[in-house]
């Protein structure tokens, strides 16, 4: 039996957008994101938050509403130079902050500098954060493979309206293509250039086929759609996770809510 994996809703495409650092051009940013309906990630510096050209701190809960706010060390330091015990409170001490600022759970971070290693990763790991983003661009749309070293497509300045095109018109072979793009806001208007990130959401957004995402809840639908549990003919599958799941089966799209066995 042809069994096809969907995104949220039933979409086939998903796109997510994940900035860092916390300086006050994110409140543009948002802006931008807000008006043509995507969602993105805010990695933020919380040792940094209200001073100059940073967010304030009673800005946090409200400005990314709708968005994502994750770790991105507190004082953005290199993790490969530190001592394992500072590496630590550089990562800790900022979750438990943003954690405050927000009242949410936080368990994302993008790496400072992009600079990490396999002690850093399993460090990361045993104090419960889900994901990591680096900053090496894989330049395609795959899914991937480990999400404590998660590769971003690209940057904004990386040509992203001729990517644009390549993932609006994906061919059919090509499943659950994720379109991934890291930067930071400052850039925007450091090379005056904001028309960069208005005219690719403009072009990319109300696509009904487009699952727009934050970092987060990509990471863990993702994570959820392998754990679904088929019988070895594949008529019936088991979904053990709290996310509802969208597969596609004899042509006809079905919803796997959580704890649900479904004949298929």
């Amino acid at each position: 039996m042809s069994i096809e994996f969907l995104y949220q809703n039933g979409t086939t495409k998903a796109l997510t957008f994940s900035y860092d650092d916390g300086q006050i051009y994110d409140r543009r940013l948002v802006e931008i994101f807000n008006k043509f309906k995507v969602k993105g990630t805010f990695h933020i510096n919380s040792g940094k938050v209200g001073d100059s050209n940073f967010i304030g701190k009673d800005e946090v809960k409200t400005l990314f509403q709708g968005h994502e706010v994750a770790c991105h060390g507190v004082e953005h330091k290199y993790l490969t130079h530190l001592p394992k015990e500072m590496m630590i409170k550089e990562i800790w001490d900022d979750r438990r902050s943003l954690e405050s600022m927000t009242g949410q759970i936080i368990t994302g971070m993008s790496y400072a500098f992009g600079e990490y290693g396999d002690e850093i990763v399993n460090t990361l790991s045993c104090l419960g954060f889900k994901y990591s983003r680096t900053v090496n661009a894989t330049n395609n749309f795959t899914i991937p493979s480990d999400f404590m070293r998660w590769n971003p497509t690209c940057h904004h300045n990386d040509n992203i309206m001729e990517k644009a095109k390549r993932f609006l018109n994906m061919p059919g072979y090509m499943k659950l293509p994720l379109f991934y793009i890291w930067g930071h806001s400052f850039e925007f208007e450091r090379e005056n250039n904001w028309e960069v990130i208005e005219q690719f959401c403009e072009e990319i957004s109300f696509k009904e086929d487009i699952w727009y995402t934050t970092n987060i809840d990509y990471r863990n639908y993702v994570t959820a759609m392998r754990e679904l549990v088929f019988n070895v003919d594949h008529t019936c599958v088991y979904n053990p996770t709290g996310c509802t799941i969208w597969i596609k089966s004899q042509n006809a799209v079905k919803e796997i809510l959580p704890g649900a066995t479904v004949s298929l």
